[in-house]
């Protein structure tokens, strides 16, 4: 337990007391802002004669962890972050929290304000636990809504993956095509991984709702999601012969979310506030979701897989063609939900009647979603993360043995553009085994039937298949490519105006509140978010390049920052006069290490980054970087601007000292990460930044740089 706050000096810092401040610091991404805010808001305690500790959530994980026996005997709590910062541990103590750009620009004023800030887990209705919303302008970021759809999606993966796959290799090993289905005997060995397979699957759409509704409503919340997704999962409970599946997760998640933070804001007397968060709330807004799924959402999803059986029945005598693609259509609308299992039992049912080819139809889509998602993430790896192209691997294996639930995560995390994508390749594979007469003896689909034995006509059914896997691919990188287009043109049209900062760039798996995830669809818009980077100590040089200055004392022969940066990357005097010019002077001077293969990719990644959000940190530094496969080793450049270059710093002034790092996209450990917080940190001593100014040569720059260790 935390003490309560006691009495303040109403913001004078000049009494007998010593004041001891705690601080949080951190971004969507963790690099730099994350530490920039954390030195600078030290430096102002130090000099106003106050004790502080902050609290790092950067990209190598939580650093300087704020312990009981700090809070404790904290007097206030300042969190300077982009991203949602989890405070049930600082109920009771006075809470700031603002955006991370007012830390680095206004630590003294923070420091102030703390003392006079309202106390955490004061008002009524439980909230204590619930994280707070930033007051202070840290520039734009993803939307809550955003960010707990991410947030659900991170978490869910690990079950899709793991209970696809275990599902996929039993089915494999030791299933049997019957007329039943893919069946493995229930004697075997086989039979058993198949069930933990299958409890894997059943909980993916319950840990997808609940892990949205805690983004949103933090640990209350998350009873509710769970619960709210299960039932949204089992349609026996609401007279519907199939479940909601991930899309009524979804509905639950955000239900159940925005119904616990309702609920925290009803005022409760202050003796009912401890059993709010851990009792009250998630009984009521459990039973509320719940019976409102049931009675009100729930009856609808029952009608629409009555009436689109019915529908489907009155089609069986049209052409084979648009059966073929309506069918299609509908397999790949939901993969799982009552849309996609009217469609599949429609087909399934008409086997006993000798009816073989409407199955046939279904067994042709069932795995174009997985495998197109999957060959989507190797057609265009940049516009994905790290772990939505493992996912994407993952995918392709369970699209072989026809789970099409491998394509959730991306439908989740994308809807607006997978979906539709799924749809197109769902229909062309449906059609074209409509148009062949492909037939399936057995209730499953995806290549592993064909394999067995139940497909009639092989060679169309693999063409149909391969034909909407192709489609579904092409069509979901098209739709992605041009979102991310809208994006960067909207934040160049929207200029990078002075005293904003923009955010860095989230990824698809990060937590909220413990970590944002961000499906950024640009890989390259952040440096080594979430990835590893392996150090390649070696820098080779071309042929005839020029010898790299004597190395400064403490460093390896010219290199500093572990080999990252060598003579051939700086540069004393940048003959460019704006940003873009910049960049891509850099990017050429990067080059002649021989580590880029592509400048133009380089400079068209960095500038993404820059119309995401200015990478002016204010103080005279910009930092520019990229993610890229156009550079095969880590590099980092530096430059000055006598003059200085409008960058649309936070602080309104011109970056003079200008660091450019580039990572490739396969790169592995987080040496990189460490080197850039303590290059971050290193850049608010303002006589560092002086002596790196003032060195007059680039053998004197890399002796100044030398000290960042």
């Amino acid at each position: 337990m935390t003490s309560p706050a006691g009495p303040t000096g109403g913001g004078d810092l000049s009494g007998q007391k010593k004041l001891k401040l705690l601080a949080v610091t951190a971004c969507p991404t963790g690099i730099a802002h994350t530490y920039m805010a954390a030195e600078k808001l030290a430096q102002a305690a130090e000099q106003l004669g106050i004790d502080m500790k902050v609290e790092t959530q950067g990209s190598i994980g939580a650093e300087n962890v704020l312990t009981d026996n700090d809070v404790r005997a904290a007097d206030g709590i300042i969190i300077a972050a982009d991203k949602d910062v989890d405070c049930s541990r600082f109920v009771g103590k006075r809470v700031l929290a603002v955006g991370v750009a007012e830390g680095i620009r206004h630590p003294e004023q923070l420091i102030e304000q703390v003392m006079t800030a309202p106390v955490h887990g004061a008002g009524g209705g439980g909230g204590s636990a619930a994280p707070l919303s930033n007051s202070g302008g840290g520039g734009k970021e993803r939307s809550l809504a955003y960010k707990a759809l991410m947030n659900g999606v991170s978490y869910m993966i690990p079950f899709v993956v793991v209970g696809g796959l275990l599902i996929a290799i039993s089915l494999a090993i030791g299933g049997h095509a019957t007329p039943e289905g893919l069946v493995i005997p229930k004697d075997s060995f086989w039979i058993d991984v198949n069930n933990i397979g299958v409890i894997g699957f059943t909980l993916m759409v319950p840990i997808l709702s609940g892990y949205i509704a805690y983004a949103i409503g933090d640990r209350p919340a998350l009873v509710p999601g769970m619960i709210g997704g299960w039932i949204a999962n089992t349609g026996a409970l609401y007279d519907s012969e199939a479940g909601a599946g991930f899309i009524g997760a979804i509905v639950t998640g955000f239900l159940a979310g925005y119904l616990v933070l309702w609920i925290k804001k009803v005022p409760v007397p202050k003796f009912a506030r401890p059993i709010m968060p851990i009792i009250v709330i998630p009984i009521v807004a459990t039973t509320a979701l719940g019976l409102f799924f049931i009675y009100v959402i729930g009856k609808p999803i029952s009608w629409v897989f009555t009436h689109l059986t019915d529908w489907l029945s009155g089609m069986t005598g049209t052409s084979a063609i648009l059966l073929g693609a309506i069918l299609g259509l509908m397999i790949a609308f939901d993969m799982g939900g009552p849309v996609n299992k009217t469609a599949f039992l429609f087909g399934a049912g008409l086997i006993a009647t000798g009816n073989q080819t409407v199955m046939g139809m279904c067994a042709a889509a069932i795995p174009v979603m997985p495998l197109g998602q999957g060959l989507a993430t190797l057609i265009r790896r940049r516009l994905y993360s790290e772990q939505e192209r493992e996912t994407g691997m993952a995918a392709l294996f369970m699209g072989m043995f026809g789970i099409s639930e491998g394509a959730i995560p991306f439908a989740a995390a994308r809807p607006a553009q997978v979906i539709p994508a799924n749809m197109l390749g769902g229909a062309v594979a449906g059609a074209l085994a409509g148009l062949a007469g492909v037939e399936d003896a057995v209730p499953h689909g995806g290549p592993i039937v064909a394999v067995l034995g139940a497909v009639g006509g092989v060679p169309m059914f693999f063409v149909a298949v391969a034909a909407g896997t192709v489609v579904t691919a092409i069509t979901t990188n098209a739709l992605i490519g041009i979102k991310e287009r809208g994006k960067r043109g909207a934040g160049i049209g929207a200029g990078a105006g002075a005293g904003a900062m923009g955010p860095e760039a989230a990824l698809v798996g990060a937590r909220v509140p413990a970590g944002v995830g961000a499906g950024s669809a640009v890989s390259g818009a952040a440096v080594g978010v979430g990835a590893a980077v392996r150090i390649d100590r070696a820098v080779s040089v071309p042929a005839g390049a020029p010898a790299s200055p004597a190395a400064p004392a403490g460093s390896a022969e010219g290199e500093v920052l572990s080999g990252y940066l060598t003579g051939q990357t700086v540069k004393v005097q940048l003959t460019s006069q704006d940003k873009e010019a910049a960049i891509r002077e850099m990017a050429g001077m990067l080059a002649a290490t021989g580590n880029v293969r592509d400048v133009d990719e380089l400079v068209r990644v960095a500038l993404a980054r820059e119309a995401q959000g200015t990478t002016g940190l204010g103080e005279e530094i910009a930092i520019p970087h990229a993610k890229t496969d156009a550079v095969s080793a880590p590099t980092v450049g530096f430059a000055r601007s006598a003059e200085g270059i409008e960058w649309g710093s936070m602080d309104g002034t011109k970056a003079k000292l200008v660091f450019m790092i580039s990572v490739p996209e396969a790169a592995a450990g987080d040496e990189h990460l460490r080197i850039l917080a303590l290059l971050s940190r290193k850049l608010m001593d303002t006589d560092f930044r002086a002596r790196l100014s003032a060195a007059p040569d680039t053998a004197a720059i890399l002796g100044v740089l030398g000290e960042v260790q």
